[in-house]
């Protein structure tokens, strides 16, 4: 069934939210329970649908899960197959994860090319790269990827092992560097893994796997050093706060020009947003019970500069957002993509509610307008459709959007959540076509 938001004009969003588990730390998370062929509870796990994909694909391999209440169990030790099929990982560029888990686990992994949302080139070389380096084997042929281990002779107990190994990755690939970090963690020896990936997701895998019995070091700098464990043991986990949505939620109150309390958020991960959001003009307040954002009435939106760049820097996934509130803030404002080449997708919708904005090269000259306007748009991303719903917010008569089945990939009941606050949100059937 397809589905759009109905967005009725609304005034300043008030009140108290509580965020979310992380999309992004929960999808590793459970790629890497495949490790432990043990049973693995996982909490404050957000029901969405790349959650679902992902427990889909597990239960293909042979895998058995739960989700209730945000908890899920899951319990690798049945898997019996090493094939990750195109049903799966076709919807989900995070099912690729599972290739260093398989591999490390039975020493042979065969996964298709992944998919996902269409946000430019997410080349998968750095994750061969690295399977290379521990010594494996790649294939590519007929739209999949296989790797295999090398033969380990006088070893009963896994015919094929990955050995450590030094690996420097080109870019701090996020994904590059969890894939590579699980499929090292049976490795003989030590990996040292370079010009890694710092994000807190990253960190969040890494305490899952030492939390089972690995040996890693250095999560959350650009050193990681794993040392190859015989073995890993069932495990409790809480994944972190989703970091994206807290900065979904901040960026609300800021184009409403209301005033909402953000708990269960980590606010050293939003670091970034909050430095922006202070530029222009909005307030800010860390309490005990979470984090406060409000706009002072009277107070322009002033425009402000950004640039994405990987963690700690603006983070990609808040772009179309932030670009959602300069529509409608006072002056110029250049939003520079440095990671995505092709992640304005939202300027053309954002255009048709009335937004000023003019893209140049890798960035997007935006005129802040005094007000948008309803419109039908289409979200053509995950991100994409969560700034358009945010715009929807500020604009003047209704909007409709449709493709927000990209938004429930990685929001859980956005559109409800928004409501609590004060939106109007409807989530209708689309008509045959729409």
């Amino acid at each position: 069934m397809t589905e759009k938001f109905i967005v009725q004009p609304t005034g300043p969003l008030r009140g108290s939210i509580e965020i979310g588990g992380s999309k992004n730390a929960v999808l590793p998370v459970l790629a890497a329970a495949i490790l432990t062929g043990q049973n693995c509870t996982v909490q404050n796990v957000p029901s969405l649908s790349d959650v679902e994909y992902m427990r889909c694909l597990l239960e293909s391999l042979g895998a058995k899960s739960i989700l209730h209440d945000g908890t899920l169990t899951v319990d690798t030790a049945a898997i019996n197959s090493c094939e990750a099929a195109y049903e799966w990982v076709g919807k989900l560029r995070a099912s690729f994860l599972v290739m260093g888990p398989l591999l490390a686990r039975f020493g042979r992994a065969k996964v298709s090319l992944p998919g996902g949302c269409a946000i430019g080139s997410r080349p998968i070389d750095l994750h061969l790269k690295g399977m290379a380096a521990l010594g494996a084997e790649v294939d590519h042929s007929h739209g999949y990827v296989t790797v295999t281990a090398p033969k380990r002779a006088g070893n009963a107990v896994a015919a094929r092992k990955l050995t450590g190994a030094e690996v420097y990755l080109d870019f701090p690939s996020v994904g590059a560097t969890e894939n590579i970090m699980m499929a090292a963690v049976f490795a003989e020896g030590q990996t040292v893994l370079e010009n890694c990936a710092v994000e807190p997701e990253i960190v969040d895998l890494a305490n899952f796997l030492n939390s089972a019995g690995a040996e890693i070091r250095g999560a959350g700098t650009d050193t990681i050093k794993i040392n190859g464990v015989q073995e890993l043991k069932s495990t409790h986990h809480s994944v972190i706060p989703d970091r994206i949505e807290a900065g979904t939620f901040m960026v609300a109150a800021a184009i409403t020009r209301g005033d909402i309390l953000l708990t269960n958020v980590m606010a050293d991960h939003v670091k970034p947003v909050i430095a922006k959001l202070k530029e222009a003009q909005i307030s800010m307040e860390e309490l005990d019970t979470g984090v406060r954002v409000w706009h002072e009435p009277g107070q322009d939106i002033i425009a402000a500069d950004i640039k994405t760049l990987p963690y700690p820097g603006f983070p990609t996934d808040m772009q179309a957002q932030f670009m959602a509130l300069m529509s409608v803030a006072k002056g110029t404002s250049i939003i520079t993509e440095t990671v995505f080449e092709n992640r304005f997708m939202q300027v053309g919708e954002l255009k048709r509610m009335g937004a000023d904005i003019k893209i140049e090269s890798r960035s997007a000259v935006t005129e802040g307008v005094p007000q948008l306007a309803g419109a039908q748009v289409a979200a053509s991303d995950l991100r994409a459709g969560a700034a358009l719903t945010l715009a929807a917010l500020r604009a003047e008569d209704i909007t409709e959007i449709s493709g927000i089945h990209h938004i429930d990939r990685g929001y859980c009941r956005l559109d409800e959540k928004l409501n609590t606050l004060g939106a109007n949100i409807r989530r209708e059937e689309c008509d045959v076509g729409g």
